[in-house]
């Protein structure tokens, strides 16, 4: 509750307006970004075009918060559309834009790319496309509106509607010439509640379809297959493992050799530290920390309007992640200290797995931005992170994020050397015999996200769809439901997997569990091509460079969450199994 209260106090009490209005007082109208349809991240201020630029006296540009700024949002103030409280204005003019042959030029192709541009009045958006192409003569002509007309509604004395149309058409001239951009205005009292004036925005039949209730009772009916499945090894399979593994030993040689098989033969094993401890315990602190992101995104959505601010999801999760690096720091430095006792060789690397811990995640996303950076740059397009916000997230990281990560390792090591259950291992591994191609540890690896993946296969398209076309997502309950079928999912599958896995006495569960787990971030990359070739009409180097980017990303971070969810799910069926085994 008091990161919630912290959050929104950062986001909502940043702004000093109150909302409220007296008559004849002043509306500013903010001008936000323009855009081709098509590419929802190729955006550009809205005044790089020749649209009634304010003198460089009269410019106001709204200060950004880091969410704003990181996705693009470049408020400046429109100050030649005067707005004033339930004051209704019939025709004014904006400008008498006076165009170059080279701006008729710029203004033709944005039309034929078919641009919009946003507006915001009272923080609520507005959109109209700038013109409309009309075919003459096999010739496509480019128009462009003029005369742009704002609906105002008012409940009181609080701004509860703002809709923007748009007429008067007229062609460009390419050779040149003048453009005579004007407006007008309608105040009306409405009835719509000041809290619920974003409704309006939210897609109810499409978020709410029928489809959407039938993807979670899906998702349920899988669920509770995998956990019967798994019940059933537990119950059933291991218990008849157990009465083999305790009966007297008054049988032949040949016939113990025969029956004395499966995964008891590796217990001298099971427990052996994986190659590359320091990565291997990064990775698991760091999906641990982003899944508690993920919930903590989720809850605090599920308390808060927090789709009807600028940029607040975004601030919130970069809030909520810093926060969460100490328990990155605890659970990668618990589990290295675990590895540590079994192997004590490797105690001196736990610097290491905290630099890796604090480093290997921001360090990547980092590196990602910044080379798609450099494109947007060169676009010229507002969604190039400015060189301050990278400053306040380089900030954020070492002020925050990474003593966070230091202090949860260290916790996490004292905690670990307080326990005295230390498994043992034998010196020399074990050698892994002949399996069946089905048992090979490259099938797992393949096959395992492919349940987790059908699990959230629909919530996908609808998270999808909302980012790429224009809609604000806000049935968190669903996401919620859908996350933690995921992690039931993810944890059967890596259970199930690991049983099989050792029943072939083979002992390397700890990469694979891990490894097919995270195998759904495959699956999610391979839906989001899909997604874009058959779902969308994006096109050009920047679109197609932070599209695939931005994806690759999200699938990263997503492959280490169910990583970790999987290997930690298998972790505790081992120590369960063989908790209950007594072993020669």
């Amino acid at each position: 509750m008091w990161l919630f209260f912290v959050v929104n106090l950062f986001l909502v009490y940043a702004d000093d307006t109150t909302h409220k209005y007296k008559d004849g007082e002043s509306v500013k109208v903010w001008a936000n970004k323009v855009g081709p349809f098509n590419n929802p991240l190729e955006t550009y201020e809205y005044f790089s075009l020749p649209l009634c630029r304010p003198s460089e006296d009269q410019l106001n540009e709204k200060f950004s918060t880091l969410g704003e700024a990181l996705q693009g949002d470049e408020l400046v103030e429109h100050t030649n559309v005067k707005l004033q409280f339930k004051v209704t204005e019939e025709k004014k003019v904006i400008c008498q834009q006076i165009i170059t042959p080279n701006e008729a030029k710029l203004l033709h192709n944005a039309i034929i790319q078919q641009y919009w541009y946003q507006y915001y009045v009272d923080d609520l958006p507005m959109w109209a496309n700038l013109g409309k192409v009309v075919q003459i003569n096999g010739e496509r002509t480019s128009y462009i509106y003029l005369h742009q007309h704002f609906t105002i509604g008012y409940n009181k004395d609080q701004i509860v509607l703002a809709n923007l149309t748009v007429d008067n058409e007229v062609p460009i001239p390419l050779e040149g010439g003048q453009l005579d951009f004007t407006y007008s205005v309608t105040w009306s009292s409405s009835i719509i509640p000041y809290e619920h004036r974003f409704w309006r925005y939210l897609d109810n039949q499409f978020f709410e379809h029928k489809i959407h209730w039938f993807s979670i009772i899906n998702s349920f009916m899988m669920v509770m297959f995998l956990v019967g499945l798994v019940v059933t090894i537990l119950s059933r399979t291991l218990r008849a493992d157990y009465q083999r593994y305790s009966r007297d030993n008054n049988y032949d040689e040949d016939q113990e050799l025969v029956e004395d098989s499966g995964w008891k033969q590796v217990h001298a094993d099971v427990f052996r530290v994986p190659p590359h401890p320091a990565i291997f315990c990064a990775l698991v602190g760091t999906g641990f920390q982003l899944m508690l992101t993920v919930f903590g995104i989720i809850i605090t959505s599920l308390l808060s309007v927090i789709y009807a601010s600028r940029g607040a999801l975004l601030t919130m999760g970069i809030v909520v992640w810093a926060i969460n690096s100490y328990f990155a720091g605890f659970y990668s430095g618990n589990l290295f200290a675990s590895f540590s006792q079994i192997s004590p060789v490797f105690s001196k690397q736990w610097i290491r797995t905290m630099l890796y811990t604090a480093l290997l995640f921001p360090g990547i996303c980092f590196l990602s931005v910044f080379l798609m950076n450099f494109v947007a740059w060169g676009h010229h397009s507002a969604q190039a992170i400015p060189f301050g916000s990278m400053v306040v997230m380089i900030l954020i990281w070492s002020c925050v994020s990474f003593p966070l990560v230091v202090l949860g390792t260290m916790v996490g090591r004292n905690v670990r050397k307080a326990v005295s259950d230390i498994p043992r291992v034998s010196q020399i591994p074990r050698h892994i015999p002949e399996r069946q191609w089905y048992l090979q540890r490259s099938v797992f690896l393949v096959t395992g996200g492919i349940l987790p993946f059908g699990s959230i296969f629909i919530e996908l398209y609808f998270i999808f769809t909302s980012f790429w076309n224009y809609k604000f997502y806000y049935v968190y309950g669903f996401l919620f439901l859908v996350i933690c079928i995921l992690i039931v999912v993810t944890a059967c599958v890596s259970i199930v997997c690991t049983y099989f896995l050792l029943n072939s006495e083979d002992h390397r569960w700890p990469w694979t569990s891990f490894g097919l787990s995270s195998s759904i971030a495959v699956y999610m990359f391979i839906y989001a091509f899909y997604f874009f070739f058959s779902k969308t009409k994006m096109s050009g180097l920047l679109m197609t460079t932070l599209y695939f980017g931005y994806m690759g990303l999200f699938s990263f971070g997503f492959g280490i969450m169910t990583g970790s969810v999987g290997y930690t799910a298998a972790l505790l069926f081992v120590q369960r199994i063989y908790r209950n085994v007594k072993l020669d």
